[in-house]
């Protein structure tokens, strides 16, 4: 796996996110890698973790603005980053390793949605994947009518990694998260907003205007006040979800280590319908 301890953002095409504090109490988080429609990975984890503890302990941010470079929020997966696979000497060992390096990725997200900070998230075009789960960690979501959204994962063979279901199941019900997570199937923004994943959806030309609008009337407010209302509802909608997220840990590195998640992955690249044996 990549190396945790380092603790600065790489420059060039290893950079996957930038901080920018803004005037009026703004911190703008990008993601930009355009290119690679801000494909997520283990480096884009490790960033994240860093840029979440800038942030925590920056007392000129009130409130942080999630967007994204290019057509894309984020399009899920970097199935060609460097460390996309984990080995070891048995299936157990691998098991393990899986298991640990889900755990230390909920611990960056956890990071992130648990800043004191509020986060008010602008997503254009695909977010499917972890990016879809980066979203939802958000605290207000603001989608372009062109937004794309799913989690993926089961199409692959494997289970979803970060616990976006479970968010879902807060925000839309257990129903529809279950509908969502085991069918793959892809929505747009107004059918996310009927579900009470999105609170507004506006053109693709008004994306960045209204979402720096809300960041903006949020932090004029006063912060003492703001932070103690976003840790409150926290403690109420997330509780329990510690221990799911534990169970999310051991089912995604059951799934990433069997057959079938090879299989999926296999068939995916060579552009033919998986054959699945429940291995």
């Amino acid at each position: 796996m990549i190396d945790t301890t380092d603790t600065r953002i790489p420059e060039g095409d290893e950079r996957r996110m930038r901080l920018d504090v803004e005037k009026r109490g703004v911190g703008v988080l990008t993601l930009c890698r355009p290119a690679k429609l801000n494909a997520w990975s283990w480096e884009s984890s490790r960033q994240l973790g860093v840029m979440a503890d800038r942030i925590r302990f920056d007392d000129r941010i009130r409130v942080v603005l999630l967007r994204a470079e290019g057509r894309a929020f984020c399009a899920g997966i970097d199935v060609t980053a460097p460390g996309g696979g984990i080995e070891g000497e048995s299936g157990s060992a691998r098991h393990r390793a899986y298991y640990e390096g889900i755990r230390w990725v909920h611990e960056r997200f956890t990071a992130f949605a648990r800043l004191p900070q509020p986060v008010v998230a602008a997503v254009q075009g695909y977010c499917l994947g972890f990016g879809f789960e980066l979203a939802l960690m958000a605290d207000v979501r603001i989608a372009a009518d062109d937004a794309v959204f799913a989690l993926p994962e089961a199409q692959l063979g494997v289970a979803v990694d970060a616990g976006g279901d479970l968010r879902i199941a807060r925000e839309a019900g257990a129903g529809w998260a279950k509908f969502l997570a085991l069918t793959g199937r892809r929505i747009d923004a107004e059918t996310a907003h009927r579900l009470n994943l999105l609170q507004q959806v506006v053109p693709v030309d008004e994306l960045e205007r209204a979402a720096r609008d809300v960041a903006a009337e949020i932090a004029g407010n006063a912060p003492l006040a703001v932070q103690s209302v976003k840790r409150d509802i926290d403690a109420y909608a997330d509780a329990g979800l510690d221990a799911a997220l534990d169970r999310v840990a051991m089912s995604a590195a059951l799934t990433l280590t069997s057959e079938d998640a090879t299989e999926g992955f296999t068939a995916k690249a060579r552009r033919r319908p998986p054959e699945y044996r429940g291995a």
